[in-house]
């Protein structure tokens, strides 16, 4: 432990390409060679309030570490063009063996950080960097098609065009040829963002005018499928090449959870070596991104979830301790927070190998719309076959209402009540009868819908809603797929009108006891906006449309269409 510690602000390190990134070093105040933790970020590392929450620099330092924060090529202090992920793994590895290679380093080097930060750990690691020894990627995405741009086909509009529009503000202080105006237009459009989600088309949000200011966000439009643009940084693929030991920290209300959990699995299955593919540790909380709160949305999960009773910080230094200076770790490969129990508990796999995958089948008279309606839950399919129709109108989408959000708003993030969405009748609700014991959820959840529409394309949505005894709706996990997309990411295929396809919704993955009297509840609809963008219904290609067309939905469920949700049951002890 050291009792005074070194600051160096402002740190050149060279990149091989003549650029030069900037960086604050905290260390002891020793000649001593220490092991070397590394954040990079785009938000500014002078502002580093993410990386200060999970794990202060002066606490390593104090602990024993070299801790370097890094703005990203391109960002604040560091010379270069910025744009997302394209330069990180290159760049990440070079300063990886800058950090390894200074006289305060022992030349093992770990890396830190949540969101952008857990990217950039992610996209170094790919590049295979000999120094670098162990991560602890938070929050953070497992490739930037799926589950960061884009999910089940679907744009990501709410999180993609506020968070775009938030890095454009630094960078537009680098372009020497924007308007005058052009801040003022920005300013706008981030404080009246939800104005800005009405407009259409997507590729003209603001300010398109400015060149070199967001051609990030448009490039993505043009890629709404999982091509080649995307392979070079989609951690998901490269799995097998990697080495590195990872504690994986998450939030079942992340943005990112499917990611952090699909990057705990692939490293546990298919690293590099068997003593990497053992050092894995999954931790996931009930926490929004970035938020590690006892209230998330409208729910209060008790103390133990607040970072002072987590210590997520000294979990940082425990692993880092174990990876980087061999102490022994104990600790069991998962821990997650089971809500509604609201307690913490000791796993030895994700997902939980006791977990009996049971069918819930939709069912009712053909009048499921809104909370009203005859929508239920059962356990075995009705004989009939029955369908339940609406209108999806896309200048009348379903408000998005919590969730795995991350954009603004007072209903953006979080479980919330859904009855306000539920009254609407181009939302179908099912409700089972109350559980008459307790019943746990714990897993990837999924949707298996029947439908049809009278459009070329069109979206689907499926919600888990846990209906408490005083009548509440609280979200659990929702889902979207993108009809021309059901056979895969890669694979765009338009509908024939008026046929009937079986569409597999996969609504993320929770950890929740039903307890008896409350109801098990499934939402399905056409939109989930803004999180989601609006389909139009014809068909057109992302991003350049700006008319749509409403949309005859028939969902169908009983007889040889039994339309069904498949909840992970935890059996009791």
């Amino acid at each position: 432990m050291a009792t005074a510690i070194k600051i160096d602000c402002n740190v050149d390190v060279p990149m091989p390409d003549g650029v030069v990134l900037r960086a604050d070093v905290y260390r002891p105040d020793d000649t001593a060679r220490h092991p070397v933790l590394l954040a990079r970020l785009p938000y500014n590392k002078d502002l580093s309030l993410i990386t200060l929450s999970l794990l202060s620099p002066v606490r390593a330092a104090k602990h024993g570490y070299a801790v370097v924060l890094q703005d990203t090529r391109g960002r604040f202090k560091s010379e270069g063009t910025f744009v997302p992920f394209a330069d990180d793994a290159r760049d990440g590895a070079d300063t990886i063996a800058w950090c390894a290679d200074q006289a305060w380093s022992d030349g093992r080097v770990g890396m830190f950080g949540a969101s952008y930060y857990g990217a950039t750990q992610w996209l170094a690691a790919t590049a295979k960097p000999p120094a670098l020894k162990a991560m602890v990627p938070t929050i953070t995405a497992s490739g930037y098609h799926e589950g960061w741009t884009y999910q089940g086909g679907a744009f990501q509009q709410g999180f993609i065009q506020f968070w775009t529009a938030g890095l454009a503000v630094e960078t537009l202080g680098r372009l020497g040829s924007a308007p005058d105006d052009a801040r003022t237009r920005l300013y706008g459009t981030i404080f009246g963002i939800n104005d800005a989600y009405q407009g259409l088309p997507l590729s003209d949000f603001p300010p398109a005018e400015v060149p070199g200011l967001m051609d990030h966000y448009r490039e993505w439009l043009s890629h709404p499928s999982q091509d080649d643009y995307w392979e070079a940084w989609r951690i998901e693929s490269k799995y097998a090449d990697l080495d590195v030991p990872a504690l994986h920290i998450g939030g079942w209300y992340d943005i990112f959870l499917e990611g952090t959990l699909r990057n705990y699995v692939g490293m546990r299955r298919q690293a590099k070596s068997a003593r990497t593919r053992e050092r894995q540790r999954l931790f996931v909380g009930p926490w929004l991104h970035g938020l590690f709160d006892r209230v998330v949305g409208e729910v209060d999960f008790g103390p133990s979830v607040l970072l002072d009773a987590v210590n997520l910080g000294g979990m940082h230094l425990k692993w880092f301790d174990h990876c980087l200076r061999d102490a022994p770790d104990s600790s069991a490969p998962v821990r997650i927070f089971v809500m509604g129990a609201n307690t913490w508990r000791n796993e030895n796999e994700w997902p939980l190998a006791r977990a009996v995958p049971s069918r819930y089948y939709l069912a009712g008279q053909g009048r499921a719309n809104s909370l009203g309606g005859d929508g239920r839950l059962l356990s075995q399919p009705a004989d009939r076959q029955t369908a339940d129709t609406f209108l999806y109108d896309p200048e009348r989408p379903v408000p998005s209402r919590g969730g795995c959000t991350l954009f603004p708003g007072a209903q953006s993030a979080g479980p919330r009540d859904q009855r306000p969405v539920e009254e609407r009748d181009d939302v179908l609700v099912y409700t089972s009868e109350p559980v008459d014991r307790p019943t746990e959820v714990t897993g990837p959840v999924e949707a298996v819908i029947f439908a049809a529409t009278d459009g070329q394309d069109t979206d689907f949505t499926a919600k888990l809603v846990a209906v408490t005894a005083d009548g509440r709706a609280l979200n659990l996990c929702d889902g979207i797929v993108r009809a021309r997309y059901r056979n895969g990411l890669s694979r765009p295929e338009l509908l024939e009108p008026g046929r009937v396809y079986e569409y597999r919704v996969q609504l993320g993955s929770t950890s929740f006891q039903f307890a008896p009297g409350e109801c098990i509840r499934l939402e399905v609809s056409s939109s989930n906006f803004p999180r989601f963008d609006r389909n139009l219904n014809t068909g057109g290609p992302l991003g350049t449309e700006s008319v749509g067309r409403p949309a005859v939905q028939r969902v169908w469920h009983g007889g040889a269409r039994p339309s069904h949700l498949v909840l992970p049951i935890i059996p009791p002890t």
